[in-house]
């Protein structure tokens, strides 16, 4: 393994600046790749075009500019597929792996970092820790493959029904949205096994590789007395609440509408998957188009939530959610500091927490503002009011690495599609990463001035 590059006068890179290295590299590398004649059906992509979707499979996003299954040929189809594989594992495996050999070791505050923003709790070995990655993500997606691929070998024939189901189990379980039917998974919404599988693969690469770590280490210590971290009951709680919560408030949103026109079966499956695609997958199950608006509106609180720390997905995930809860509660209650629990959260934690929350919320404002400017600005006022919905998801789809979209992806202005490909890398690779990867933090005594008052509310 070559150590990693340095700075001037000697100075190793910053994990945060090493961890940005190492996917700006993925993409630029995948976006050469696709670009390639090979890479293509018909004539090649042009290089924004396979830039975009290189970061969108490299950031686990799901938004194309070309439909995967048709557009692409299956070299191109492959090079998606290992930017997908990369991208998911990346945060939490190959990052720390390259961290590791920062000044011929990993320091203090790289560990720190790591701990702080990729993973939810010390871990005694890298390597260890990164083995079983490996193991359970190859175990995971290996039964996901087979579980598809019964219904997709009758229907595609053996080789193109393997491909498909490796192609769709991947990015399914890397939360990445991309599928190789035009419809998405449109055509399947009335199936059982491949809505459960889905589901079931979206969720475990959601929830996080030390949550089931911990929930199969349950499960073997099931005799003996063994409690619960309070990390994995925050995520194992929120995550039921947002999936359950969101498809019965789905379900009751579009009870007079499409659910009319779907069997019982069918909607119950649509608002379920619905439910949990939204939380960073981007699979759908039904045109988004034909939902109502405040459906939609639901499905942008459940993007912008997103998955659990250390997971595969992004948004500003479950625990910061469920913090923000425990910080209004605890301050409403007149409480010093924030429980959760039984336990108490660290004043930095929560800090930390409410920090990005707000700098996601400002990232997304100031992205809906320059996107509607670039694409609507000097259109007739009922044309571009009305697009303010289509390109207000579409930000928050690209920002919290989502996928879903009111089909206005293909429809971007090139600085439209450089700003969403700005919005899903800064949205894998975190907004507090990139601060701390640029911003100095200060050393030593903080200086503490006078009190002063003002009005609030």
């Amino acid at each position: 393994m070559l150590p990693l590059p340095k700075l001037r006068q000697g100075r190793p890179l910053a994990p945060g600046q090493a961890l940005l290295l190492y996917y700006l590299g993925a993409i630029l590398i995948g976006g050469l790749l696709l670009s390639l004649p090979l890479a293509s059906t018909a004539r090649p992509l042009s290089f924004l075009d396979a830039l975009f979707t290189a970061t969108s499979a490299q950031c686990v996003t799901g938004l194309v500019v070309v439909d995967t299954g048709s557009r692409l040929s299956w070299f191109g189809q492959l090079v998606v597929l290992i930017l997908i594989q990369t991208g998911g594992l990346g945060i939490t495996t190959f990052s720390v792996y390259l961290l590791s050999y920062i000044g011929g070791g990993m320091s203090l505050r790289g560990r720190q970092q790591i701990e702080q923003t990729l993973l939810p709790q010390p871990y005694a070995s890298l390597h260890e820790l990164i083995g079983k990655i490996f193991l359970l993500t190859i175990v995971i997606e290996g039964i996901g493959a087979a579980l598809l691929a019964i219904r997709l070998v009758p229907r595609l024939g053996w080789g193109e029904g393997l491909w498909s189901a490796l192609f769709h189990s991947v990015s399914a379980f890397c939360n990445a949205g991309f599928s190789l039917f035009s419809d998405s998974v449109i055509g399947f919404r009335a199936d059982p096994l491949i809505n459960l599988t889905l589901m079931g693969l979206i969720t475990a690469g959601g929830l996080g590789f030390l949550v089931l770590q911990e929930l199969l280490g349950l499960t073997r210590r099931h005799r003996k007395r063994h409690k619960m971290s309070l990390h994995t009951r925050m995520v194992l709680i929120t995550s039921a609440s947002l999936t359950f919560g969101g498809a019965a408030l789905l379900a009751l949103l579009e009870w007079p509408g499409e659910l009319q026109h779907l069997s019982a079966g069918e909607g119950f499956w649509m608002v379920l998957f619905q439910s949990v695609t939204a939380r960073t997958a981007g699979f759908n199950s039904i045109d988004l188009n034909l939902l109502e608006v405040p459906s939609l509106v639901l499905i942008m609180f459940l993007m912008f939530v997103g998955a659990s720390p250390g997971s595969c997905g992004g948004g500003i995930k479950t625990t910061s959610f469920a913090l923000i809860f425990a910080i209004l509660h605890s301050r409403l209650k007149g409480e010093k500091h924030t429980n959760v629990f039984r336990r108490t959260i660290p004043d930095e934690l929560a800090t930390r927490a409410l920090t990005l929350v707000l700098l996601s919320i400002l990232v997304c404002a100031a992205a809906i503002f320059v996107l509607l400017t670039v694409q609507v600005h000097g259109l007739p006022v009922s044309e571009s009011r009305n697009a303010l919905l289509d390109y207000t998801f579409e930000c928050v789809s690209a920002f919290a690495t989502v996928g879903l979209s009111l089909g206005v992806t293909a429809k971007l202005a090139p600085l439209g599609k450089g700003l969403i490909i700005a919005l899903m890398f800064l949205g894998r690779v975190g907004v507090l990463t990139l601060a701390f990867a640029f911003i100095r933090r200060s050393k030593g005594r903080q200086v503490r001035y006078a009190e002063e008052q003002v009005m609030i509310g």
